[in-house]
């Protein structure tokens, strides 16, 4: 029987030592790596942040696994000596679909393709050929596009050093415990890991590249213990567990505070994305929506192309501040619009060629702010209305991230929109939820 330990102790083994009557002090370290640079943080068993730290990757710099290294040691260097000497767990988390391979030894052998990198495009007919319909793999940026994508272009002479496909995540975690790279089940399910049954399917397991795929663990299990020369290099103890990682997307949906079914989790960032605890998982690749296993629930998610970035075009931070206050929210807004930067949507709506709704634009910049931020709450509705029909929980609460969750008027009018609680999320730091 497949064991599955409860959400509420996901990601978490707090451990309380006591000598001689005294509490001693037991820290577990959260890393993030962004598309823009890295973050740290520590926390205690009662998850307060007792240390940070941060690497920002230059404007110019291409991505690496060179520069990850570097912005790794980095940030270990950045968090307090006193707080690095009573690590007890360190778990990091990457962009999803950010790959490379490596030899045995687990040394790089191509440059890492990014989770937007597009190069397989070409080998798509043949993912969607072998892979079941709804898989998260049906993309030309899946890590399995990726990987069919490499083992068709690269030299033999390369071919033949390959032992492993690793995440980002996985390969950054292998520096720290000195072992090959192990993946986690949130960041393989790209690569095609059945995260119901816990395995590889069948169909995967008969492709040439069978050979590369990493060995899957649950995210948050202990993978072992910090290499030596590590502990010694950065003060850690010995005994410090380095754990299964994560993606960047769940970190951040572990750091807002839902836990429960029917609790959701709004990024207002440059989209909108859309992210619900369920106990039953939802696929339908025709809206992008795929479901990760997170202990004992799942959560859902879809990303519509609406959001901040829109807003953006229109209006300089200080005028979205300035101007949201002016709102009347009284007054019903009568404006139907669908802000978009570019025609296409891919949920709640899916099409390609959906038209921004823009007109007509009204004399007062306050109007015109008022209907947009009244139509992304109502896409947002919309979406967690798409996410019921197709079999997750009505929504009970949404705690909202990114850029625009300071804004209390938009606030206000999503929850009179959704009929529910609207709060500001508890953490919004991807790295706060990998060391929860």
């Amino acid at each position: 029987m497949i064991q599955v330990r409860p959400f509420r102790t996901y990601f978490s083994s707090i451990i309380r030592c006591c000598c001689a009557g005294r509490l001693l002090s037991v820290f577990y370290l959260g890393i993030d790596f962004g598309t823009s640079g890295a973050r740290a943080i520590a926390i205690d068993a009662d998850q307060t942040i007792v240390a940070t730290s941060r690497a920002q990757f230059a404007p110019n710099e291409s991505v690496s696994h060179s520069l990850w290294q570097r912005s790794l040691w980095q940030l270990l260097e950045g968090i307090d000596a006193g707080v690095r000497s009573h690590l007890s767990r360190i778990a990091i988390n990457g962009t999803s679909a950010t790959v490379l391979l490596c030899d045995r030894t687990g040394q790089p052998l191509v440059s890492p393709l990014l989770y937007n990198d597009l190069s397989a495009r070409s080998v798509l007919p043949d993912v969607q050929r072998i892979a079941p319909t709804g898989s998260p793999t049906l993309s030309a940026a899946s890590s399995l596009a990726k990987a069919l994508w490499w083992h068709q272009t690269l030299d033999d002479a390369v071919l033949k050093q390959v032992a492993l496909l690793c995440h980002q995540a996985d390969w950054l975690a292998s520096l720290l415990h000195g072992q090959p790279p192990v993946s986690d089940y949130h960041n393989a399910l790209k690569l095609g890991y059945d995260v119901r049954a816990l395995q590889y399917p069948s169909w995967l397991k008969a492709l040439p590249i069978v050979k590369w795929l990493p060995s899957v663990k649950t995210p948050g299990d202990a993978i072992a213990p910090i290499d030596p020369a590590i502990a010694q290099r950065f003060s850690i103890p010995p005994t410090c567990q380095i754990c299964a990682g994560t993606t960047d997307s769940i970190a951040a949906f572990l750091a807002s505070g839902a836990s429960r079914e029917g609790e959701a989790m709004t990024s207002l960032g440059s989209t909108l994305v859309l992210k619900l605890l369920s106990s039953t998982p939802v696929d339908d690749q025709k809206f992008g929506i795929y479901s990760h296993r997170l202990g004992d629930l799942w959560l859902v998610g879809g990303a519509s192309n609406t959001g901040g970035a829109v807003l953006q075009q229109y209006f300089s931070p200080d005028e979205l501040a300035t101007l949201s206050l002016q709102i009347d929210l009284s007054q019903p807004c009568e404006l139907d619009y669908y802000p978009l930067t570019t025609p296409g949507e891919r949920f709640p709506v899916n099409d390609p060629d959906y038209s921004p709704r823009l007109t007509p634009r009204p004399e007062r910049d306050v109007d015109f702010l008022y209907g947009m931020l009244a139509a992304i709450a109502r896409i947002e509705s919309e979406g967690y209305q798409k996410l019921n029909a197709l079999g997750a929980p009505a929504v009970n609460q949404v705690l909202t991230a990114g850029g625009g969750a300071q804004n209390q008027t938009w606030q206000a009018l999503r929850s009179r929109r959704l009929g529910i609680p609207v709060s500001s999320a508890v953490q919004t730091e991807a790295a706060f939820g990998s060391a929860k």
